[in-house]
């Protein structure tokens, strides 16, 4: 088990929960339609909507938005059109960052993001200056108190997973995009809660940061994720367990 602590699992540990759930639907629902739009409105035929599916039911969406979703992405209804961009930046300390956004305005998005960079001590950076330090992976988490180490391990490496980390208070498990569904599936059949399961992008190695540098970086990465445009980000950064209660504090 190697210990690859990252953003998923500082976010856990820091419990940041956004309180307005009507930000956190709109956020799902541009997920759902760009799913459908690029890949049918079938879940059982299209991964990347099952798994926004999943993720919005997990979260108590009700059945009527993802179904209006869905049929506004096939364009069975009349919708926004979002374009799908990746943003590339460096935080405080050199911390590689990638910003996942779906727009309908792509320069209103560039310009609020290059502003967010800009007043958290990073940078907005040209396309494909940190790409190549991160992989897209399937990245499924589960809560330490749901399973022995043990249980997840077994489980999740039958079902094909690459590697199972430690992420603190969480396990982290990470998989090919392609075999998300089929390790958490697994995972629920074996009596496991999945907390979150996700195509993410991870660091292929991280940076080690406390103090000022990591209270800078995590307000950074916190006020990305709160824009309103913004999917997913990701950070090949890594603050150790006692310092995020610190800062938490």
């Amino acid at each position: 088990m190697s210990g690859h602590s990252k953003w998923s699992s500082i976010k856990h540990k820091k419990a940041i929960k956004d309180q307005k759930r009507g930000k956190i639907f709109t956020k799902m629902i541009k997920e759902i339609t760009v799913a459908a739009r690029m890949g049918g409105g079938d879940i059982n035929a299209n991964p990347r909507l099952r798994t926004a599916v999943t993720t919005a039911k997990q979260s108590s969406m009700p059945a009527d938005n993802i179904e209006r979703a869905i049929k506004k992405g096939t364009g069975d209804l009349e919708g926004v059109s979002y374009e799908e961009i990746n943003y590339e930046g460096y935080g405080p300390a050199g911390v590689a960052i990638m910003v996942s956004v779906l727009t309908d305005n792509r320069n209103r998005t560039v310009a609020e993001i290059r502003n967010v960079f800009g007043k958290n001590g990073g940078n907005l950076g040209e396309t494909g200056c940190v790409g190549w330090m991160f992989s897209k992976k399937g990245l499924i988490t589960v809560d330490k108190s749901a399973a022995p180490e043990e249980k997840v391990f077994e489980i999740a490496l039958e079902a094909g997973a690459d590697d199972i980390g430690d992420g603190g208070e969480i396990f982290e498990v990470t998989v090919a995009p392609e075999r998300l569904e089929d390790v958490k599936a697994a995972l629920e059949s074996g009596g496991i809660t999945v907390a979150s399961a996700e195509v993410a992008m991870v660091p292929q190695n991280t940076i080690t940061l406390r103090g000022r540098e990591a209270e800078q970086t995590l307000k950074l990465l916190e006020v990305l994720e709160d824009h309103d445009d913004v999917q997913k980000v990701a950070a090949n950064v890594d603050i150790p367990q006692e310092e995020v209660e610190r800062l938490s504090a």
